[in-house]
Protein backbone atom coordinates (compact mmCIF):
# COMPACT_ATOMS: atom_id res chain seq x y z
CA UNK A 1 0.00 0.00 0.00
CA UNK A 2 2.78 2.84 0.96
CA UNK A 3 5.10 1.81 -2.40
CA UNK A 4 1.55 2.27 -4.68
CA UNK A 5 0.97 5.99 -2.48
CA UNK A 6 4.37 6.82 -2.84
CA UNK A 7 3.85 6.93 -6.83
CA UNK A 8 3.37 9.51 -9.17
CA UNK A 9 -0.48 10.04 -9.63
CA UNK A 10 -0.03 8.66 -13.35
CA UNK A 11 1.57 6.01 -12.20
CA UNK A 12 -1.04 4.72 -10.00
CA UNK A 13 -3.58 5.58 -12.81
CA UNK A 14 -1.71 3.49 -15.20
CA UNK A 15 -1.81 0.31 -12.81
CA UNK A 16 -5.20 0.79 -11.67
CA UNK A 17 -6.45 0.97 -15.37
CA UNK A 18 -4.15 -1.48 -16.62
CA UNK A 19 -6.45 -3.62 -13.72
CA UNK A 20 -9.78 -2.38 -15.64
CA UNK A 21 -8.64 -2.99 -18.96
CA UNK A 22 -7.93 -6.55 -17.23
CA UNK A 23 -11.05 -7.08 -16.16
CA UNK A 24 -12.70 -6.35 -19.90
CA UNK A 25 -10.19 -8.97 -21.06
CA UNK A 26 -10.97 -11.29 -18.44
CA UNK A 27 -15.03 -10.84 -19.48
CA UNK A 28 -14.06 -11.03 -23.24
CA UNK A 29 -12.50 -14.29 -22.26
CA UNK A 30 -15.75 -15.76 -21.52
CA UNK A 31 -16.12 -16.76 -24.66
CA UNK A 32 -13.93 -19.29 -24.58
CA UNK A 33 -16.34 -21.31 -22.06
CA UNK A 34 -19.30 -19.82 -23.69
CA UNK A 35 -20.92 -19.68 -26.76
CA UNK A 36 -24.36 -17.93 -25.92
CA UNK A 37 -25.47 -15.68 -23.07
CA UNK A 38 -29.53 -16.28 -21.53
CA UNK A 39 -31.43 -12.78 -22.57
CA UNK A 40 -31.85 -12.89 -18.64
CA UNK A 41 -28.48 -12.88 -17.65
CA UNK A 42 -26.83 -10.30 -20.18
CA UNK A 43 -30.00 -8.00 -19.07
CA UNK A 44 -28.85 -8.38 -15.32
CA UNK A 45 -25.19 -7.60 -16.07
CA UNK A 46 -25.63 -4.87 -18.19
CA UNK A 47 -27.81 -3.55 -15.77
CA UNK A 48 -25.21 -4.11 -12.90
CA UNK A 49 -22.47 -2.42 -15.36
CA UNK A 50 -25.00 0.38 -15.36
CA UNK A 51 -26.16 0.97 -11.79
CA UNK A 52 -21.95 0.95 -11.04
CA UNK A 53 -21.61 4.05 -13.25
CA UNK A 54 -24.60 5.17 -11.78
CA UNK A 55 -22.85 5.34 -8.35
CA UNK A 56 -19.58 5.61 -9.29
CA UNK A 57 -20.67 9.06 -10.62
CA UNK A 58 -21.99 10.19 -7.96
CA UNK A 59 -20.27 9.55 -5.18
CA UNK A 60 -17.00 9.08 -6.49
CA UNK A 61 -17.13 12.00 -8.95
CA UNK A 62 -19.80 14.56 -8.76
CA UNK A 63 -19.58 14.88 -4.48
CA UNK A 64 -15.55 15.11 -4.78
CA UNK A 65 -16.33 17.60 -7.62
CA UNK A 66 -18.65 19.90 -5.40
CA UNK A 67 -16.01 19.71 -2.69
CA UNK A 68 -13.02 20.88 -4.96
CA UNK A 69 -14.67 23.70 -6.48
CA UNK A 70 -15.93 24.98 -2.54
CA UNK A 71 -12.22 24.45 -2.46
CA UNK A 72 -11.25 26.22 -4.95
CA UNK A 73 -13.88 29.36 -4.20
CA UNK A 74 -15.15 29.22 -7.27
CA UNK A 75 -19.40 28.95 -7.73
CA UNK A 76 -19.91 25.36 -6.82
CA UNK A 77 -23.54 23.85 -8.40
CA UNK A 78 -21.84 26.11 -11.49
CA UNK A 79 -18.70 24.47 -11.98
CA UNK A 80 -20.24 20.83 -11.85
CA UNK A 81 -22.93 21.72 -13.69
CA UNK A 82 -20.46 22.82 -16.57
CA UNK A 83 -18.14 19.79 -16.43
CA UNK A 84 -21.28 17.36 -16.14
CA UNK A 85 -22.88 18.56 -19.40
CA UNK A 86 -19.55 19.03 -21.25
CA UNK A 87 -18.94 15.45 -20.65
CA UNK A 88 -22.63 14.77 -22.02
CA UNK A 89 -21.72 16.88 -25.12
CA UNK A 90 -18.59 15.26 -25.57
CA UNK A 91 -19.81 11.95 -26.27
CA UNK A 92 -22.52 13.09 -28.23
CA UNK A 93 -20.77 14.99 -30.60
CA UNK A 94 -18.37 11.56 -30.62
CA UNK A 95 -21.25 9.51 -31.29
CA UNK A 96 -22.21 11.83 -34.01
CA UNK A 97 -18.38 11.29 -35.61
CA UNK A 98 -17.00 8.10 -34.81
CA UNK A 99 -18.76 5.45 -37.25
CA UNK A 100 -19.70 2.87 -34.72
CA UNK A 101 -22.63 -0.12 -34.95
CA UNK A 102 -24.53 -0.60 -31.65
CA UNK A 103 -25.46 -3.84 -30.40
CA UNK A 104 -29.29 -4.94 -30.17
CA UNK A 105 -32.15 -5.77 -31.82
CA UNK A 106 -32.01 -2.64 -34.37
CA UNK A 107 -28.12 -2.86 -34.72
CA UNK A 108 -28.61 0.82 -35.74
CA UNK A 109 -25.49 2.84 -37.04
CA UNK A 110 -24.70 6.30 -36.04
CA UNK A 111 -21.53 8.84 -36.86
CA UNK A 112 -20.24 9.41 -40.27
CA UNK A 113 -20.70 6.97 -43.29
CA UNK A 114 -17.94 4.39 -43.03
CA UNK A 115 -17.22 1.51 -45.22
CA UNK A 116 -15.65 -0.74 -41.91
CA UNK A 117 -16.61 -3.96 -41.16
CA UNK A 118 -19.47 -4.63 -39.24
CA UNK A 119 -16.91 -6.06 -36.59
CA UNK A 120 -15.00 -3.25 -36.12
CA UNK A 121 -17.90 -0.85 -36.06
CA UNK A 122 -19.40 -2.64 -33.01
CA UNK A 123 -15.81 -2.66 -31.29
CA UNK A 124 -15.85 0.90 -31.98
CA UNK A 125 -19.04 1.27 -30.25
CA UNK A 126 -17.58 -0.05 -27.10
CA UNK A 127 -14.46 1.52 -27.35
CA UNK A 128 -15.58 4.67 -27.36
CA UNK A 129 -17.78 4.11 -24.46
CA UNK A 130 -14.83 3.12 -22.68
CA UNK A 131 -13.03 6.37 -22.63
CA UNK A 132 -15.00 8.40 -19.99
CA UNK A 133 -14.85 5.01 -17.52
CA UNK A 134 -10.68 5.48 -17.95
CA UNK A 135 -10.94 9.27 -17.77
CA UNK A 136 -13.13 8.89 -14.86
CA UNK A 137 -10.10 6.48 -12.93
CA UNK A 138 -7.43 8.68 -14.00
CA UNK A 139 -8.89 11.89 -13.04
CA UNK A 140 -9.13 10.55 -9.09
CA UNK A 141 -6.04 9.16 -9.28
CA UNK A 142 -5.04 12.65 -10.78
CA UNK A 143 -7.10 14.92 -7.80
CA UNK A 144 -4.77 13.11 -5.00
CA UNK A 145 -1.77 15.42 -6.15
CA UNK A 146 -4.06 18.07 -3.98
CA UNK A 147 -3.50 15.32 -1.32
CA UNK A 148 -0.57 14.35 0.73
CA UNK A 149 -0.33 10.55 1.61
CA UNK A 150 -3.96 11.29 1.92
CA UNK A 151 -5.08 7.11 2.25
CA UNK A 152 -9.03 8.24 2.60
CA UNK A 153 -8.52 10.00 -0.85
CA UNK A 154 -6.30 7.37 -2.25
CA UNK A 155 -8.81 4.20 -0.95
CA UNK A 156 -11.17 6.23 -2.82
CA UNK A 157 -9.71 6.15 -6.07
CA UNK A 158 -8.96 2.39 -5.44
CA UNK A 159 -12.94 1.68 -4.73
CA UNK A 160 -13.62 3.71 -8.20
CA UNK A 161 -11.23 1.45 -10.20
CA UNK A 162 -12.80 -1.43 -8.46
CA UNK A 163 -16.12 -0.39 -9.06
CA UNK A 164 -15.26 -0.16 -13.15
CA UNK A 165 -13.31 -2.91 -13.35
CA UNK A 166 -16.11 -4.82 -11.96
CA UNK A 167 -18.98 -3.58 -14.51
CA UNK A 168 -16.25 -4.02 -16.91
CA UNK A 169 -16.06 -7.59 -16.52
CA UNK A 170 -20.02 -8.36 -18.03
CA UNK A 171 -18.94 -5.89 -20.87
CA UNK A 172 -15.90 -7.48 -22.18
CA UNK A 173 -18.90 -10.99 -22.37
CA UNK A 174 -21.13 -8.70 -24.02
CA UNK A 175 -19.06 -8.08 -26.86
CA UNK A 176 -16.85 -11.05 -27.36
CA UNK A 177 -20.03 -13.39 -26.67
CA UNK A 178 -22.25 -12.01 -29.50
CA UNK A 179 -19.40 -11.43 -31.87
CA UNK A 180 -18.68 -15.49 -31.59
CA UNK A 181 -22.81 -15.78 -32.16
CA UNK A 182 -21.95 -13.53 -35.71
CA UNK A 183 -19.50 -16.46 -36.82
CA UNK A 184 -16.15 -15.29 -35.81
CA UNK A 185 -13.50 -17.41 -34.49
CA UNK A 186 -13.55 -17.22 -30.20
CA UNK A 187 -9.80 -16.28 -30.60
CA UNK A 188 -10.79 -13.09 -32.82
CA UNK A 189 -14.47 -12.50 -30.56
CA UNK A 190 -11.57 -12.62 -27.53
CA UNK A 191 -9.12 -10.19 -29.33
CA UNK A 192 -12.10 -7.77 -30.46
CA UNK A 193 -13.68 -8.23 -26.98
CA UNK A 194 -10.46 -7.00 -25.35
CA UNK A 195 -9.33 -4.36 -27.68
CA UNK A 196 -12.56 -2.80 -26.89
CA UNK A 197 -10.74 -1.92 -23.24
CA UNK A 198 -7.39 -0.96 -24.03
CA UNK A 199 -7.80 2.99 -24.67
CA UNK A 200 -8.91 3.00 -20.77
CA UNK A 201 -5.19 3.22 -19.75
CA UNK A 202 -4.45 5.51 -22.33
CA UNK A 203 -7.44 7.77 -21.37
CA UNK A 204 -6.77 7.27 -18.07
CA UNK A 205 -3.25 8.59 -17.65
CA UNK A 206 -4.28 11.38 -19.92
CA UNK A 207 -6.54 12.25 -17.28
CA UNK A 208 -3.87 11.85 -14.13
CA UNK A 209 -1.48 14.22 -16.15
CA UNK A 210 -3.83 17.21 -17.27
CA UNK A 211 -5.52 17.38 -13.65
CA UNK A 212 -1.99 17.08 -11.93
CA UNK A 213 -0.61 19.70 -13.80
CA UNK A 214 -3.94 22.06 -13.53
CA UNK A 215 -5.10 21.68 -10.26
CA UNK A 216 -7.47 24.28 -10.98
CA UNK A 217 -9.52 22.40 -13.78
CA UNK A 218 -10.11 19.31 -10.64
CA UNK A 219 -13.38 20.25 -10.42
CA UNK A 220 -14.56 20.63 -13.91
CA UNK A 221 -12.67 17.13 -14.92
CA UNK A 222 -14.29 15.47 -11.96
CA UNK A 223 -17.57 16.70 -13.22
CA UNK A 224 -16.70 16.01 -16.94
CA UNK A 225 -16.11 12.21 -16.29
CA UNK A 226 -19.09 11.98 -14.48
CA UNK A 227 -21.41 13.61 -17.25
CA UNK A 228 -19.84 11.17 -19.77
CA UNK A 229 -20.59 8.19 -18.17
CA UNK A 230 -23.88 9.19 -17.37
CA UNK A 231 -24.73 9.38 -20.77
CA UNK A 232 -23.36 6.14 -21.97
CA UNK A 233 -25.74 4.75 -18.95
CA UNK A 234 -28.58 6.38 -20.43
CA UNK A 235 -27.92 6.34 -24.16
CA UNK A 236 -26.48 2.64 -24.52
CA UNK A 237 -26.89 0.65 -21.37
CA UNK A 238 -30.38 0.67 -19.83
CA UNK A 239 -31.73 0.93 -23.13
CA UNK A 240 -30.00 -2.10 -24.13
CA UNK A 241 -30.87 -4.14 -20.77
CA UNK A 242 -34.26 -3.83 -21.47
CA UNK A 243 -34.60 -4.27 -24.99
CA UNK A 244 -32.75 -7.63 -24.54
CA UNK A 245 -35.69 -8.70 -22.20
CA UNK A 246 -38.52 -6.64 -23.22
CA UNK A 247 -40.94 -9.03 -22.06
CA UNK A 248 -39.73 -8.29 -18.15
CA UNK A 249 -37.25 -5.60 -17.91
CA UNK A 250 -37.54 -6.39 -14.29
CA UNK A 251 -34.37 -7.78 -14.99
CA UNK A 252 -32.01 -4.51 -15.89
CA UNK A 253 -33.92 -3.11 -13.05
CA UNK A 254 -32.56 -5.50 -10.67
CA UNK A 255 -29.50 -5.54 -12.05
CA UNK A 256 -29.13 -1.96 -12.00
CA UNK A 257 -30.22 -1.56 -8.15
CA UNK A 258 -27.51 -4.98 -7.39
CA UNK A 259 -24.94 -2.53 -8.90
CA UNK A 260 -25.82 0.77 -7.47
CA UNK A 261 -25.55 -0.87 -3.96
CA UNK A 262 -22.29 -2.28 -4.70
CA UNK A 263 -20.44 0.57 -6.09
CA UNK A 264 -21.67 2.38 -2.90
CA UNK A 265 -20.60 0.07 -0.57
CA UNK A 266 -17.21 0.36 -1.94
CA UNK A 267 -16.83 4.25 -1.99
CA UNK A 268 -18.28 4.85 1.42
CA UNK A 269 -16.74 2.03 2.92
CA UNK A 270 -13.28 2.55 1.52
CA UNK A 271 -13.03 6.26 0.81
Amino acid sequence: MEFLMSLQPWQQALIATLFTYGMTALGAAMVFFFKTIQPTILSIMLGFASGIMIAASFFSLLLPAIEQAEINGTISWLAVSIGFSTGGLFLYISDKIIPHVHFGPNNSKEGLPSNLKRTILLVLSITLHNIPEGLAVGVAFGALSRYSNDLAAFLTAVSLAVGMGLQNFPEGAAVSIPLRQEGLSRKKAFFYGQASGIVEPISGVIGAILVSSMTSILPYALAFAAGAMIYVVIEELIPKAQQITAEDSHFAVFGVMLGFVIMMMLDVGLG
